[in-house]
């Protein structure tokens, strides 16, 4: 199979592309990516010479360009997205572009280049917003809350709309909050991590008590393979590996791992928005494509916190006063 991957330097797309060329031996892959923020060629640099994987350097956006890269392949893997919430409160135009004219883009020439391709577009628990008692399906209504959101729910909504009128062979996955390996500084596990190995104090956002349902990346990729493989078009499938933690806890849990003090947690001005919990029920891609999570929360995180202290090399070109900022969505981008 010849795969196009999407924002294939991201942090989960990278992983993706690890795992498909040692998993499928047969697969060669095409690695779009404009290299903004939150890409990061040294995510793939172990990969870079193996004759089975292209990097093309490009926006998702470039229609004369996705097009010629839609032409070749047999599959196409959607992670190009601006990810980061605290950016989009203060950027919301850049999020704009690539959440959403570029899935248009993408669609647009899906449909005039290579309709019989098959797509799994790589979406977010985020688009249903927040829920305080249970767990969404994948039948619940989107009530996003944040520019972020918002921009992929809407496309979520295009690639809906393609598929049925269009008949395209396009499936949705839907994840909770990933961590692991090259997760980029800002994200609150690493950030953790980083500040903690730096003796910085660890900022959390209002109480704490905000939860989200963790999964480690490797299963997340796991569950995208089965999806591309086994998933049924104008499907949408959530993701989850059901192991909910407040972000105080999360904090707690990295700095017991790594022998430190919990006088290093310090509360900040909470960000604008802020959902309060995240939860997805998983039964649908459990049931019909036979998918289950490997890791626990407890053996997830401790496999990232030792591979941050053992790749410095890779984290510390990315830090600086702005991705370790307590309250980055003030910074203004």
């Amino acid at each position: 199979m010849r795969l196009l991957v999407t924002g294939g330097m991201g942090f989960i797309g990278s992983n993706f592309i690890r795992y498909a060329l040692e998993r499928h031996r047969d697969w060669e892959i095409i690695n779009l990516d404009k290299l903004g923020y939150g890409s990061n060629p040294a995510n793939l640099r172990d990969v870079e010479d193996n004759p089975r994987y292209t990097f093309v350097k490009g926006d998702i956006a470039d229609f004369e360009l996705v097009k010629e890269l839609v032409k070749k392949v047999d599959a196409i893997v959607n992670f190009a997205a601006e990810s980061h919430v605290d950016r989009s409160i203060s950027s919301p135009d850049h999020f704009l572009r690539s959440n959403v004219i570029g899935v248009y883009t993408l669609l647009e020439a899906i449909r005039k280049e290579n309709p019989e391709v098959r797509l799994v577009h790589i979406s977010t628990d985020e688009v249903y917003g927040d829920i305080l008692k249970g767990s969404f399906t994948e039948e619940d209504a989107l009530v996003p809350s944040s520019p972020y959101s918002a921009t992929k729910a809407a496309a979520d909504s295009l690639v809906l709309g393609w598929t049925r009128t269009y008949r395209l062979n396009a499936s949705i996955t839907r994840c909770t909050n990933n961590y692991g390996p090259y997760q980029f500084p800002e994200k609150l596990i690493p950030k953790t991590i980083i500040r903690a190995k730096m003796g910085l104090k660890v900022p959390i956002y209002g109480t704490g008590k905000n939860v989200r349902d963790w999964i480690y990346v490797e299963d997340h990729v796991r569950a995208v393979e089965t999806v591309l493989l086994k998933g049924e078009p104008r499907e949408i499938y959530n993701i989850s590996a059901g192991e909910e933690r407040t972000n105080l806890e999360v904090v707690k849990t990295i700095l017991r791992i790594m022998g430190e003090d919990e006088s290093l947690i310090e509360f900040v001005e909470d960000r604008p928005g802020h959902d309060l919990r995240y939860s997805l029920d998983s039964w649908k891609i459990t049931r019909d494509l036979k998918w289950r999570p490997r890791y626990s929360f407890e053996e997830g995180i401790k496999k990232t916190v030792r591979w941050y202290l053992q790749n410095e090399g890779w984290w510390r070109p990315l830090v600086n006063e702005r991705t370790l900022h307590p309250t980055p969505w003030k910074l203004g981008w």
